[in-house]
């Protein structure tokens, strides 16, 4: 690189931005952290964002549109190149992968879960599809549950406290099955389904036929199992938050009372859940906010000690 390197108030500002544009959900969630760890989050916000950016050929999560074979390949290419560099700690001169570099250095965080969910880059690429349960919570793992435990490092959990790593990991598996109750037939028009072909013969359903009308009642009970199963991973992840300062807790139970309202959302409105995007208004978010301010007050007497449920999926260590 030529000229001065940007700095890193400069990357924060840039990976600030970024968050605004992707994701209101999680913006406003990570104004309940504590400055050093907003701006961490934000940092690794804008690695993940870019990637999927990159390799879905979209703008913040926006306009969507099909990659060929060969493109996707290139993409992913991209992604591992400049992550690997990242990780050895070069500057990239891509504020993204550059943000990645940083919050890296500044909390340890483990090699190990950066490339986890760079793999579910790869699966994607591939054109993978999950054919059973157990490949839809694989899948959900490399795109959202690895990040929930990057997460965690981020918010001063020991890279080694596998306990709450995997409450973490249980809420990025609650955050994932709520997208993809949301975005069934978003991701249809890019030839994408991640319902597992077992659900669909379960239910009668060709496999790329899911969308069509004749088929939008069994579609919703489909929906309501992803919105049931998220709900379960979303409360196993409250038992994480006694480990976390009370201001990262306000944030975790702020973000999963959010994203679990649009999973509700989606069970409650069925047939036509898929009519127009579900969202949580401003409103709406400002309510499970303070409902949060008072859980995470009372996080230590009302989840400590609570068990892990043995029924849940465990990711991979």
């Amino acid at each position: 690189m030529s000229g001065a390197l940007p700095t890193r108030d400069a990357i924060v500002a840039t990976a600030g931005e970024s968050i605004g544009r992707g994701s209101k959900s999680f913006a406003a969630a990570s104004r309940l952290f504590d400055r050093r760890t907003r701006e961490r989050a934000w940092l690794l916000y804008a690695w993940c964002r870019a990637c999927d950016d990159l390799a879905d050929g979209q703008d913040a999560g926006h306009h969507h549109h099909v990659v060929s074979d060969a493109e996707a390949e290139a993409r992913l290419e991209v992604i591992r190149v400049r992550t690997a560099a990242a990780l050895e700690g070069r500057w990239i001169g891509d504020p993204a992968f550059d943000a990645l570099r940083i919050v890296v250095a500044e909390t340890g965080m483990p090699h190990r879960l950066v490339w986890d969910v760079v793999e579910g880059f790869a699966l994607d690429a591939a054109g993978w599809r999950p054919r059973t349960e157990a490949d839809l919570f694989k899948y959900s793992y490399h795109v959202a549950g690895a990040v929930g435990c990057m997460m965690a490092v981020v918010m001063g959990v020991p890279p080694n406290d596998n306990a709450v790593l995997d409450r973490a990991c249980d809420l990025g598996l609650a955050f994932q099955l709520a997208n993809i109750a949301r975005d069934i037939e978003a991701d249809d028009r890019i030839g994408r389904c991640y319902l597992p072909e077992e659900w669909l013969v379960e239910m009668d359903m060709p496999p790329g036929q899911h969308m069509k009308p004749p088929f939008r009642p069994r579609l919703s009970v489909l929906a309501k199992r992803l919105a049931k199963c998220a709900a379960c991973y979303e409360e196993s992840a409250r038992g994480g938050t006694p480990a976390l300062s009370f201001r990262s807790a306000w944030a975790v139970l702020a973000a999963a009372g959010i994203y679990g309202a649009i999973a509700r959302k989606v069970a409650a409105i069925g047939d036509h859940a898929w009519d127009h995007r579900v969202k949580v208004g401003k409103l709406e978010k400002l309510g499970w906010i303070a409902r949060a301010w008072w859980q995470a007050r009372n996080r230590k007497r009302r989840y400590s000690g609570t068990p892990r449920p043995d029924t849940l999926w465990q990711r991979p260590r």
